[in-house]
């Protein structure tokens, strides 16, 4: 089983409209509401993919419910701890690309954190794989992902960390098996890239691996348009699939990048396009580089 976490859960809301344009009225086309983040998109692949996942995290209020009957109802098995504050939204406005507004998420309680860390160490020790992703709500400490990395550790599991900025630095400071920041989130951690085995997502710029083994650059075929959202989640999974199986960098790397361009032609983050993908691992150029580093 692959146990992903999402500390900073959110109702994922998306407005399609034909052009974004500031300081102006919008007719929106079409409407989505669903459980997301980071980690719940993880799960939500590994589901359509057929492979078993349980999405964890801190779940709470009006918003939290409408999350639980969601994925109830799209049968992608969860188990949140319930916390006192709303769940947050995030909503994503679509044109050509895509613009997000992210609300900053609920406070936690320092027992609720208690609660959730006893959760998480029964859930991990049935896991061959924990994905740690996103960011961190209020009050969480900052070291939150190293002390989970730590227990998965502990449990038996290995560990994908996906985050940015202090924790994706702190988090790193446990060691997890895999860190997977997008370009971006490495910059911004200020942490050494040479310190820990990493696959970077560069967008249509394809993936970049650097490993005890060696460093990798993965390209895709061609440049697929829409909602990239849900991208670098579609990524992670793959890289959790194969952490879990023990699969070579270059093949792992070909399936991550498929992977992710298949969720950039659906319209909501956490879908693939299956047809997209199997058309796509076949032709992924994965060729071996010096380390940037």
């Amino acid at each position: 089983m692959i146990l992903t976490v999402t500390l900073n859960l959110a109702l994922d809301v998306t407005y399609d409209v034909p052009a974004l344009t500031p300081h102006t009225t919008h007719r929106i086309g079409a409407v989505r509401h669903r459980a997301g983040g980071k980690g719940v998109n993880v799960a939500r692949v590994l589901h359509t993919l057929g492979h078993e996942t349980v999405a964890t995290g801190l779940c709470g209020g009006p918003t939290g419910a409408q999350i639980e009957r969601e994925l109830t109802a799209s049968s992608v098995p969860y188990d949140f701890t319930p916390i006192g504050g709303d769940t947050r939204r995030v909503v994503t406005v679509t044109d050509a690309d895509a613009t997000i507004f992210s609300e900053p998420g609920p406070a936690v309680s320092a027992a609720e954190w208690a609660e959730f860390q006893a959760r998480f160490t029964t859930l991990a020790a049935h896991a061959g794989v924990v994905v740690l992703s996103g960011s961190l709500p209020r009050e969480l400490p900052g070291d939150a992902y190293a002390v989970l990395t730590w227990l998965a550790h502990r449990a038996g599991a290995k560990v994908l960390l996906d985050s940015g900025g202090p924790a994706l630095r702190a988090g790193s400071a446990a060691r997890p098996d895999l860190i997977k920041p997008n370009a971006a989130e490495l910059t911004e951690s200020g942490l050494d890239p040479r310190a820990l085995p990493l696959v970077v997502s560069r967008g249509p710029d394809g993936m970049l691996a650097s490993t005890p083994e060696g460093c990798w650059e993965a390209l895709p075929p061609e440049i697929l348009r829409g909602n990239p959202t849900g991208a670098g989640d579609a990524a992670a999974a793959a890289l959790a699939l194969a952490l879990r199986d023990g699969t070579p960098w270059p093949s792992a790397l070909a399936d991550a990048v498929a992977l992710s361009a298949s969720a950039v032609v659906t319209p909501v983050a956490g879908d693939v396009d299956l047809a997209t993908y199997y058309r796509l691992k076949q032709h992924v150029t994965v060729r071996e580089v010096p380390c940037p580093w």
